[in-house]
């Protein structure tokens, strides 16, 4: 079984993402997407970026490796009726049946770079993107002091060791790290270009609520309370991620939460 896979099926992402539509919709509305472009979203998930790209009439392949989300992106699609935007099952790190220079735009917003081999993640990407198109990354970064870093910061000392060769999904938040990979893939330096920008999780639950959220239908988070249960120690990382939520939300409602993460966008052009 794929290792990765078995991580993103294992629980619900669609949950966590549904706290994440909004902030979605208005990082597309930033990308410059026009109506008949041809968009990759790469670690798609159930379509938080994809299917606002689609609504702007851009023709939208969603990849994502797990196939539970891949069958509610496309239950979503149908719902709303949309006939320019599929869902389909895929790895980041080997986009088979796709050509090479298929698309204006990649996208992959908390994604791909959880994929292991980062260095073929690059190459991938870079292979399906035309000449004059673009990718776009939004990566977690290491350290930030903003609620996702932090859960997994915190997750990760209650967590075995990983197993010798893994690469930290979190390096894709580091801005050498990213110029080497898509260097190494074939980008020009000059190509590449970084900013910092924000999600906000936007839910109408206390903090505490939103809490459980990630650690019933969150795949890291759920490995981590495992973790800790079999260590007897889940009610101190419980105890630490309720502190962290409760000191992150910014809603002045006591009953609502909302939560700014901070993140590395990349933009690499072709």
């Amino acid at each position: 079984m794929n290792a990765n896979k078995a991580l993103w099926e294992k629980g619900d992402f669609t949950r966590l993402a549904e706290t994440m539509r909004e902030s979605g919709s208005a990082l597309v509305a930033k990308l410059g997407i026009t109506k008949g472009q041809d968009v990759l979203d790469l670690g798609c998930g159930d379509g938080t970026t994809a299917i606002p790209a689609a609504r702007l009439g851009a023709h939208v392949q969603g990849v994502d490796i797990a196939r539970n989300l891949v069958e509610a992106g496309n239950a979503r699609v149908k719902a709303e009726g949309l006939t320019n935007i599929t869902f389909r099952e895929g790895d980041a790190i080997n986009l088979e049946g796709i050509e090479d220079q298929s698309f204006d735009v990649v996208v992959s917003i908390f994604g791909a770079m959880f994929a292991p081999q980062p260095f073929d993640v690059a190459k991938e990407m870079f292979r399906v993107t035309r000449p004059g198109g673009k990718i776009v990354m939004g990566n977690w970064i290491p350290g930030d002091p903003t609620l996702v870093a932090q859960i997994l910061k915190v997750s990760s000392a209650y967590t075995p060791a990983p197993p010798e060769g893994f690469v930290s999904p979190m390096l894709w938040g580091v801005e050498n790290n990213v110029t080497e990979r898509f260097v190494a893939a074939g980008a020009s330096k000059e190509n590449i270009s970084f900013e910092r920008d924000t999600f906000t999780f936007s839910t109408p639950v206390p903090p505490a609520a939103f809490l459980e959220t990630f650690r019933k239908y969150y795949g890291p988070t759920m490995n981590a309370f495992e973790a800790a249960e079999k260590n007897g120690k889940e009610a101190d990382l419980h105890r630490e991620l309720e502190v962290l939520f409760e000191s992150q939300n910014q809603s002045t409602d006591k009953n609502k939460t909302s939560i700014p993460a901070t993140f590395l966008k990349v933009t690499v052009r072709r």
